[in-house]
């Protein structure tokens, strides 16, 4: 399949340390994004797109969430860069609910961990619903791949 994400970059220059359990989270959403992702460049002004995969970067610029996007032999296809004003909440309340899962599972039972995991999971569905909104136009994305990117996105934001 042509329309999908086969490698990304995540420029961490200026980031604060993650922390263990966010590295982990960082390291299992690229995991996932790679093993399975619907990634797709939607044709704009009648011009033509180049077919992917995709190589993708991430970065936060100048206060700005940045899509670098190449084909897979790196030929440049385009960039584009999103406000991160929209996401600023979601990101926030993903941070805390998180920290909120991480310190249950050391010490709650089991049933009081799922029911902080299920309000993750709706933050989560939060974070990739503004992310799919914000990338309208620019590029197509399913649920999962959304998903997927809305943790590495979070990631760029720690610290």
């Amino acid at each position: 399949m042509t329309n999908r994400i086969c490698h990304i970059d995540i420029d961490e220059s200026g980031l604060a340390r993650p922390t263990p359990e966010i590295e982990q989270e960082r390291r299992v959403a690229i995991f996932d994004l790679l093993e399975e992702n619907r990634f797709a460049l939607p044709v704009r002004e009648g011009r033509a797109v180049p077919d992917g995969p995709y190589r993708l970067g991430l970065a936060i610029r100048e206060g700005r969430l940045v899509f670098d996007i190449a084909t897979e032999d790196e030929t440049k296809v385009g960039e584009f860069h999103l406000s991160l004003g929209p996401f600023r909440q979601v990101v926030k309340d993903y941070f805390q609910i998180c920290e909120s899962y991480f310190e249950a599972v050391k010490r709650l039972p089991p049933s009081q961990i799922e029911a902080i995991d299920m309000a993750r999971r709706g933050i989560h569905n939060e974070g990739a619903r503004v992310l799919q909104e914000r990338l309208e136009g620019k590029a197509e994305v399913d649920t999962d791949t959304a998903r997927r990117l809305f943790t590495l996105i979070c990631v760029l934001h720690w610290g």
